[in-house]
């Protein structure tokens, strides 16, 4: 077995810092718009409930100990609800948290080296990648350990915190874009050019209400040129984003005032500054990893248990080393209990190298298993509920917050993921082929902390008035994704009424099935499919008028009521 002692993130100064700026809040000596702005830059984002409170933990990269897994499962059960929430940046966040039980819960998490800072606000937030960059056989590379040493560059930078919006990094380890580095403000695809490692360098993309694709900022950099180039970005991004309306303030935005060429000549310029300076090269980690797992003696020739080999099928992934696997854990809308947080570190220390990956999907891998002790590996996760089949199928959809607990949301759009869950789970055989390959991600509002606009069926909350009525809809978004060409953005089609929206899934893989071309694979079909076709199919689902129950959200019983409020969380 494995026991890397990862590294730590966190600084027990930070957390002075906040309890003393919390206390001059409350003395009256800090305002609340100050504060506001504090707090959320050290991770403490209010919620749409009065006087509760979000933590977010900032994993860069999702890499995490037995240490940090037990940290977080008990934060979860001292300050929290007893779980923590896996988000589409790799990153844990908490739930109705007092004021008061933050410094204790910084304190928990700084034992294990996490910290809370620049996991929210206007910041550099937490590096995603990959999480199987350090073991795919297709990768040009494993990206992590620039992720990390990018993260140690930009954590507690002087300009990384007073930004004038946040600011996005993800690092791809092969062509296709695994990472989706085409959305995001910089982003970093891994190629090998003469024998030397390097990146393909995209800036200014972003989802929300006016989705772009990145541009090429570099066609390829040498590795070691990672650090200015980014510095640069975010300098560039310091100096010209829009100070003045959050809403025109990301980088995205800067790309459109100054046009392509524009903007890349802006970025030259502040590179040439950069490189003058002479002295901007990004320290690579020298901390020793984990030892891969051992075999299980007599683990080959265990019997199987029940399930076993549904579940291996599901979430066992080969790696480019034929003794060891990677087991994926499908979490429940990217909840974990503590109970099950604690059993994934047990696994990870004990049949892995020591370390897991929370994903940018919501669940987490944990790397480096002999194959020999995947019975065993089985029989644990199964103990504690984490051997669900079905990963990276559309029975696991992505999800954001929505109204249950985010005042921007409008829906609530975990409740119509677990909807489209159980009805594909209570489908038959027939319909795998397309349950298998299509991509659902769902969103409580336009802004699309749900990632609705890259999934071949993308959902975004909203409301619909119907004579003296106010009715929950979610618009179709058709077709997204992203891949080695760049961001694809679903075509909105129809506003659907929300409790017929899984039978609106179950209508379009019927679609697919009856008018696919051989061979043809669902994201194919549905980035091809014409919206009035769509339209037609769904056919009395969008036509028909709302019923008496039909008024209320999925999950509830009475009429629907848009209480929507300035929000704080956009992850």
């Amino acid at each position: 077995m494995g026991a890397a002692l990862l590294p730590r993130f966190s600084d027990p100064a930070d957390i002075q810092e906040f309890v003393d700026k919390l206390d001059a809040f409350e003395r009256g000596a800090l305002s609340s718009d100050e504060f506001r702005a504090f707090r959320l830059v050290r991770g403490v984002y209010g919620q749409r409930q009065e006087g509760a409170q979000m933590l977010r933990v900032k994993i860069p990269f999702g890499r995490l100990d037995r240490r940090g897994l037990d940290a977080l499962a008990d934060v979860a059960d001292r300050f929290s609800r007893g779980f923590g929430h896996v988000t589409t940046r790799q990153n844990v966040q908490f739930h109705f948290l007092q004021m008061a039980e933050v410094e204790s819960a910084m304190h928990r998490l700084d034992e294990a080296g996490l910290t809370t800072r620049e996991a929210c606000g206007n910041s550099v937030r937490s590096i995603t990648a990959h999480e199987h960059s350090e073991v795919c056989p297709t990768a040009a590379f494993d990206v992590t350990p620039y992720a990390e040493a990018l993260t140690r560059h930009f954590l507690r930078h002087e300009l990384a915190a007073s930004l004038p919006r946040k600011f996005k990094i993800a690092l791809s380890c092969c062509a296709d874009d695994c990472a989706k580095a085409a959305i995001h403000d910089l982003g970093l695809v891994a190629e090998i050019r003469d024998g030397a490692r390097g990146f393909r360098v995209l800036a200014a993309g972003g989802l929300s209400s006016s989705p772009a694709s990145a541009l090429v900022l570099e066609e390829w950099v040498h590795a070691a040129e990672l650090g200015r180039v980014s510095e640069a970005v975010l300098r560039m991004f310091h100096r010209l984003g829009n100070r003045e309306n959050r809403q025109r303030a990301r980088l995205k935005y800067v790309r459109k005032k100054l046009g392509v060429e524009g903007f890349v000549a802006a970025y030259r310029e502040v590179k040439r500054e950069v490189d003058a300076e002479a002295a901007l090269e990004l320290a690579l980690p020298t901390h020793a990893a984990g030892a891969p797992g051992a075999p299980v003696s007599g683990g080959s020739a265990e019997p199987r248990p029940a399930g076993y080999l549904a579940w291996r099928a599901s979430s066992v992934l080969s790696h480019a080393d034929p003794e060891h696997t990677s087991v994926y854990v499908r979490l429940d809308l990217g909840d974990a209990t503590s109970d099950q947080l604690r059993a994934i570190g047990r696994v990870a220390e004990t049949y892995g190298d020591g370390t897991a990956r929370l994903t940018i999907d919501q669940n987490v891998l944990v790397p480096w298993i002999h194959r020999t002790a995947l019975p065993a590996v089985y029989r644990e996760l199964s103990a504690h509920g984490l051997t669900r089949p079905d990963i990276h199928t559309a029975r696991d959809v992505t999800s954001c917050q929505g109204a249950d607990t985010c005042a921007l949301a409008v829906t609530s759009s975990r409740s119509l993921a677990r909807a489209i869950t159980e009805r594909l789970e209570a489908e038959s055989i027939e319909r795998l082929d397309a349950i298998r390959d299509t991509v659902i991600k769902v969103s409580g509002c336009p802004n699309s902390c749900g990632q609705h606009h890259i999934a071949d069926l993308g959902f975004h909350g909203g409301a619909k008035h119907v004579g003296a009525d106010t009715v929950p809809v979610y618009q179709l978004h058709l077709g997204g994704g992203v891949d080695a060409s760049g961001a694809t953005f679903g075509r909105q089609v129809v506003k659907i009424i929300a409790r017929r929206v899984p039978d609106a899934v179950v209508r379009l893989f019927e679609l697919y099935q009856s008018e696919r071309a051989d061979g043809e694979r669902p994201r194919a079909f549905f980035a091809r499919l014409d919206a009035k076709r769509a339209v037609a199919a769904l056919g009395e689902i969008v036509t028909a008028a709302p019923r008496a129950d039909e008024g209320a959200d999925i999950g509830e019983t009475s009429g629907f009521l848009v209480q929507t409020g300035t929000g704080e969380c956009a992850a």
